[in-house]
């Protein structure tokens, strides 16, 4: 009898009874000796539930959350203020235990939940469409760039080398099974480069993916691009921070076709990288490919206001082969955490925290920067996020930081290595000025 599996001696010889079979050596006797371990897996005895809870409590307290800790990091999740109503309103049992309507339009609530989403996202992207939702951001580009493909009919997608190194790496998985070609466009001093963009547009590009604010924090400068892109008669896919649309100007307004970024900072908690939201917008030319849910709103028999699952995706229902997707979940609870978020700050509160994320941000970046210690890596625009060049390795800075309760910024080096000794330091609204001051002080004294 295994150590880690409850059932009694009993309860082994009842199953085997049923099943008639003597023993659970003579069940698995189909199973060639060759592969079978012939040895106890190298665990440690079991144990009884009060020592597991101490041994797990010990493991736990290693943890350190920035609640805990000041927070200068970002690279693609953040420590945004998270107001305590939302926790209070996504924890009821109605919300907490929604998942996909599997015959939707008995589920109202849901339906409504989820159009409301819809109907924000819409708002704060500025296209026409919003599906509900995708698992992430790298995810939910690797959807669009499948999408750009199957809409044009065309196998290469060009990617920025500016957009989140993770991304890049999901689009080549994905892109690869699905017999696309992906092709990177070089950086120039923290942005796109806009003439090797052009040299690699083809009449093959289906799509081109950028991201705003990029990988290092700065803006793009997505006119010039667009006009590029679609001259070409291929589609732009923008990976968006949301909060930063509450003062930068909108895809739509940027004429993107299709739009896609991560919603962790749309009330989510950090949780150690998940589980978290993407998103997905569209134009209505292409909503009929768009993966995932779309909810709809119409009137019922005694002309009451209804909800609809309008659109879904056709995974399915066909042949999975044929489907533009694969994606089965729609990470329904984040959403919903995303639209109370939404919700709770308005319009006016979503720019109160993208503006104070910005004013803030370049705050740190003017007084780090002052005494010429630290240089600015990029001389462009940027929003929450900048990236300096350190007098050391920033893996000797953040240990110091670390010991100062300071959680440090990004090594930039990870990502590129031709960069040298760079962080990448992200300043939300949670951020004191006596915070920043002492992670200046701190920086300094390094």
């Amino acid at each position: 009898m295994h150590p880690y599996l409850p059932n009694t001696p009993e309860d082994v010889q009842e199953m085997l009874g049923v099943i008639g079979v003597e023993s659970t050596e003579a069940l698995f006797k189909s199973i060639p000796d060759n592969v079978r371990l012939q040895k106890d897996l190298n665990l440690p005895k079991s144990k009884s539930e009060i020592e597991v809870r101490r041994i797990v409590s010990a493991l736990a307290s290693k943890n350190e959350s920035v609640d805990e800790l000041t927070c200068f990091l970002g690279a693609g999740s953040y420590d945004h203020y998270i107001p305590s109503i939302i926790r209070t309103l996504v924890t009821r049992s109605e919300f907490y235990t929604a998942y996909t309507p599997y015959q939707p339009e008995i589920s109202q609530g849901t339906l409504q939940s989820v159009f409301e989403y819809q109907s924000m996202m819409c708002a704060l992207t500025g296209m026409e469409v919003s599906n509900v939702s995708m698992y992430d951001a790298p995810t939910a580009a690797a959807e669009g760039a499948i999408l750009a493909s199957v809409q044009t009919k065309r196998k290469q997608i060009l990617v920025s080398k500016t957009v989140h190194p993770e991304t890049r790496a999901v689009l080549e998985t994905y892109l690869k099974f699905r017999n696309v070609d992906i092709l990177f466009v070089d950086e120039k001093d923290g942005v796109t480069d806009v003439s090797d963009l052009q040299q690699k547009l083809t009449a093959d590009v289906a799509g081109v993916v950028l991201q705003y604010p990029n990988f290092y924090g700065v803006v793009e400068n997505v006119k010039e691009i667009e006009e590029a892109v679609h001259n070409n008669k291929s589609l732009l896919l923008m990976s968006v921070d949301p909060i930063a649309l509450s003062i930068l100007k909108s895809p739509g307004e940027l004429k993107a076709d299709i739009v896609v970024g991560e919603g962790q900072a749309l009330g989510q908690n950090l949780n150690y990288g998940g589980p978290v939201l993407g998103f997905m917008a569209t134009t209505t030319k292409l909503m009929r490919k768009m993966p995932g849910r779309i909810v709809g709103q119409t009137l019922d028999r005694d002309g009451k206001r209804a909800f609809v699952l309008t659109l879904q995706a056709r995974e399915q229902h066909i042949r999975r082969f044929k489907a533009t997707s694969n994606i089965c979940s729609d990470q329904t609870l984040n959403s919903i955490t995303a639209a109370i978020y939404m919700a709770t700050l308005g319009k006016h509160g979503m720019k109160e925290v993208a503006s104070q994320s910005f004013k803030k941000a370049h705050y740190a970046f003017q007084e780090l920067t002052k005494s010429g210690k630290y240089k600015p890596l990029f001389n462009k625009p940027f929003f929450k996020e900048f990236a300096v060049l350190c007098p050391q390795s920033v893996d000797e800075i953040n240990e110091k930081l670390r010991a100062q309760g300071i959680l440090g910024g990004f090594n930039l080096k990870k990502a590129n290595e031709e960069l040298g000794d760079a962080m990448l330091i992200a300043v939300t609204e949670n951020r004191t000025l006596e915070e920043i001051d002492r992670f200046v002080k701190i920086m300094e004294e390094i």
